[in-house]
Formats: C-alpha cells, sequence, structure tokens
C-alpha cells in the first residue's frame, strides 16, 4: 500500500492545471482524481494514473481520498464548495475575497469540525504568504505601519469576477501599483494611503454581441469588494486581441513593514518581502500543495475545523523530517 498522500483536484481550470503539475515535482503525494462539472470525457489531464470524474460522484471517492484542493473562483464557486467539500475531505482552497474571509471560515469550520476534517482557507500568496509576513512584521515591529502592494500582474480572483458581469464574453484584469506610493513606503516616509492613492485596476474586456458596453463598465466599475474603492479602466477590445496579447498569466507583489525602534523611536526599520511570478495560478498551486501536505498531518493529528495560514506549523509544509530542517535550514 502506498504512503503517499492521496490528493484530488476540484475545478481543472489555470489553477487546477497547476495543482496537477505542482504534485509531479511532490514524490509524497499523487493525484488520484479530478472533479469537474463538465463531461469527464471532454477533460484531458496529464496523470495517466488518475481519472477524471463528474463532481456527482465525488462523495463515492471519501475513502480513496486524503485531502481535495479546490481550485474554483472566490466569487461563486468557493462559497458554495468550501463547507460542501469540507464535510466529505480534508481540505485546501485559497479564498481570496478579503472582506469575506471571516464569514468563509465560519462556515468551513462549522462544516469541517463536524465531520472531523481539516480544512485550511485561504491559502496562497496574499492571502497566504503576504499574510503571514504582515503578522509577523507586526510582532517585530510594533510601533510602525503595513503597507501591501501588488502587480503588476493578473488577479485571477477579479478577472473571473469581470466575466460573470452580465454581457461578458471574456476578460482579464490587470492589479497595477502606483509607483510613487511604493516610492515613498521605501523611504520610510510613512505615508497616509486610501485604497485609492495605491493601485489602480486596469480590465480588458470581450464583450458578447450586441451587448450595452456602458453598462458593462458600470457594472464592473461599481462591483464592491473588487473595483468600487479603485481608480478603475476598462477596455473593450477582440477576443482575438485578448488571446495575442493577454494569454499570459503574471503577478507579484510588495509586503512592507516600516517601523521604529530605541528609547527615543530614533531608529527606522524596514522590512519588505516580495513576489515576481511568471505564472500567478502556478505559484498559487505550488502553495496548496504545501499546505495541503500540511492538512493531513495537522488532521492525523486531531488537529480538526478550518484553519488559515496562521495556524499551520511551518514545518509541516516542508516532506523534509525535523532534524533535517534544523541541519540544513536553520
Amino acid at each position: 500500500m502506498s504512503d503517499k498522500i492521496r490528493v484530488g483536484i476540484v475545478g481543472y481550470g489555470n489553477v487546477g492545471r497547476g495543482v496537477e503539475t505542482a504534485l509531479r515535482q511532490n514524490p509524497d503525494m499523487e493525484l488520484v482524481a479530478v472533479f469537474t462539472r463538465r463531461a469527464p470525457e471532454t477533460v484531458a489531464i496529464k496523470t495517466e494514473t488518475a481519472k477524471v470524474v463528474h463532481m456527482d460522484h465525488i462523495e463515492s471517492y471519501k475513502d480513496a481520498i486524503d485531502i481535495v484542493i479546490l481550485c474554483g473562483g472566490s466569487a461563486t464557486d468557493l462559497p458554495v464548495q468550501g463547507p460542501e467539500m469540507a464535510r466529505l475531505f480534508n481540505t485546501i482552497d485559497s479564498f481570496d475575497t478579503h472582506a469575506r474571509i471571516p464569514e468563509y471560515h465560519t462556515v468551513v469550520e462549522e462544516a469541517a469540525k463536524a465531520a472531523g476534517h481539516t480544512s485550511v482557507i485561504s491559502v496562497g500568496w496574499d492571502p497566504g504568504l503576504f499574510s503571514m509576513i504582515r503578522m509577523m512584521s507586526g510582532a517585530f515591529l510594533p510601533m510602525g505601519e503595513d503597507y501591501t502592494f501588488w502587480g503588476k500582474g493578473v488577479s485571477q480572483g477579479h478577472s473571473d469576477a469581470i466575466r460573470r458581469v452580465n454581457g461578458v464574453k471574456n476578460g482579464i484584469q490587470y492589479t497595477v501599483p502606483v509607483e510613487e506610493a511604493i516610492t515613498q513606503v521605501r523611504n520610510a516616509e510613512n505615508p497616509a494611503l486610501s485604497t485609492r492613492q495605491k493601485h489602480t485596476r486596469e480590465c480588458f474586456v470581450v464583450a458578447e454581441e450586441g451587448a450595452n458596453l456602458s453598462q458593462i463598465e458600470k457594472d464592473i466599475k461599481e462591483m464592491p469588494n473588487y473595483f468600487s474603492d479603485y481608480d478603475t479602466t476598462v477596455h473593450f477590445i477582440s477576443e482575438e486581441e485578448l488571446k495575442a496579447n493577454h494569454n499570459k498569466m503574471p503577478h507579484g507583489g510588495f509586503v512592507f513593514r516600516t517601523g521604529v525602534t530605541g528609547d527615543n523611536e530614533e531608529h527606522k526599520q524596514i522590512i519588505e518581502f516580495s513576489l515576481k511570478l511568471d505564472s500567478n495560478p502556478e505559484f498559487t498551486a505550488q502553495v496548496l500543495v504545501a499546505y495541503a501536505r500540511a492538512a493531513v498531518r495537522m488532521n492525523k493529528e486531531g488537529n480538526t475545523g478550518a484553519k488559515t495560514v496562521f495556524d499551520v506549523p511551518l514545518s509541516y509544509l516542508s516532506p523534509k523530517s525535523s532534524a533535517e530542517l534544523i541541519k540544513n535550514l536553520l
């Protein structure tokens, strides 16, 4: 019998494909099945030993899978799938609507706890790694300010949100940090920045034939939690232009903590953590896979319910033993 962690993928979009690739780089894990709402015969995966299964049959895999990685969007998929899947399996997801994470945590906690499962929510790089840096930096520099900048890059959650607007056929959204704001933070000027002063949002939209363009633009710009607090530009383009010029998914960003130390608070201290990613979904997938390993380990120890990156011991992310980590990395 294999000692490998048996994994299921729910949803086979950009993140789902990234998870499949990531699993091949982690020898202690194996893909058992990809679960989809599409007709299984229309979904071609790369892992010959795994199956493609319709979501209607996922419950029959309860004893064949140690954890499922939820790869749907945060707008409509995960709010439903998160608690549903937590009743059946240990789960990992990348729910990234920051304003709704507390309520999402509550419903997943209730489902996972009742079933004896472990569900790590909002995993990725923000929320996720950036959240960890903000938490640690605040602990190290209690007298200070946090600053987070994203981009320039494609936001999967925001792109998914605009594609769900009535009349939109396809679309992509770029988050763009305001350079002047970053410079002020790096210079330890501690600027008081509004949401609007830190980023702009740029949308490239392919509209359905005959759609009301002005209504689409209005619906996007006024969307709460996504665009209403930002200066947003909407460009209407053709499907051909979208495929030719917007087919990559780069992203990245910066987390800063600027603080002061000393008896007279005379010394300025700056913590900066940054990511530059060629592929946002593939990197997110790698983080999801590492946390899947941790969740299975936590569940075996009886640590159940909804968890975040704040609750997971760092060493649980690694396939290496504690002795190896101490010897090689400490």
